[in-house]
């Protein structure tokens, strides 16, 4: 399928919401990368024992060609694709076009962004445990004052979008089935954020966020799973190599924030965290049991 015959049927969702037949509900993993996954060990870790309660798909760059094993859970789970550019909305077609894919399989109902940067912070049992139990769906959106924020709004996107409903946040959320289906079936907003959301308008960090924001507020956490850290300035974050990996190094991710979950406090805040240089692999994996529980 093309893209425009892919976000069509995608997009078709039952307007009956008791399935008739036995459904287990699965976590859609979607990475979204340029080529290899490096922290794939790690996430063979993370994945094992719970066949049946996931699914994994992989956007690369059109050029690249996985040579994972067949015992691998990346065998075979790219997807058709094409280039994505930082910044662009080419990045967000990826993303819908992932998510596009995953919603095909009637058992998605949660479905997480991630990048070969990322690692999970915990078993797979926690985070099915996390957002099977949420109400909300993790994806920032906030009305940041500034440069980097309404600094970004181009009165074209007028009436549809006004100053005062643009948002910003993260590019790497968690959303549930209904907010996907909203995201690939999107005609109205995509044209207005394709036209005049173009660097230095990163349009991946507003997108998704101020459609969400204007028509479905109640139904978003308004924070993301994905641990960052912007501390070092600059337009990246600060990436983690081997010297970083230590019990302490996750100690303090672990008690970095306090938040809110399903309206009460609760420090579990992130699930997931990036940027991680291949050099971390090695240590992660000696921690991972310990530190992570798989």
């Amino acid at each position: 399928m093309n893209d425009t015959e892919l976000l069509w049927l995608a997009s078709s969702a039952p307007q009956i919401n008791d399935y008739p037949f036995k459904r287990v509900p699965k976590i859609a993993f979607m990475f979204l990368t340029k080529g290899p996954l490096p922290m794939e060990p790690l996430w063979e870790r993370f994945f094992k024992g719970h066949e049946g309660l996931y699914s994994i798909y992989v956007h690369s760059l059109p050029s690249y060609n996985a040579n994972f094993s067949p015992s691998s859970v990346f065998h075979k789970r790219q997807i058709p694709s094409q280039v994505a550019e930082w910044g662009e909305m080419s990045m967000c077609d990826a993303e819908r076009r992932l998510l596009a894919n995953a919603l095909l399989d009637i058992s998605n109902e949660w479905f997480v962004l991630l990048s070969e940067a990322c690692i999970p912070l915990y078993n797979l049992s926690i985070v099915y445990h996390y957002l099977s139990r949420s109400r909300y769906s993790f994806m920032g959106s906030f009305d940041e004052i500034g440069p980097y924020g309404r600094g970004r709004y181009d009165e074209r996107m007028a009436p549809l979008v006004n100053l005062t409903e643009w948002r910003k946040g993260s590019q790497w959320f968690e959303i549930n089935r209904k907010l996907a289906v909203r995201i690939v079936g999107d005609t109205t907003y995509y044209p207005k954020f394709r036209d005049f959301c173009k660097p230095a308008c990163y349009v991946d960090e507003h997108y998704f966020q101020t459609m969400l924001s204007i028509e479905t507020p109640h139904l978003l956490a308004n924070r993301t799973l994905t641990y960052v850290d912007w501390s070092r300035g600059g337009a990246h974050p600060a990436t983690f190599g081997k010297a970083d990996i230590t019990e302490e190094f996750f100690k303090k991710i672990a008690g970095s924030d306090t938040c809110l979950y399903n309206s009460q406090p609760t420090s579990l805040c992130f699930l997931f965290a990036r940027k991680f240089a291949p050099s971390a692999l090695e240590p992660l994996l000696e921690l991972a049991s310990k530190v992570f529980g798989f």
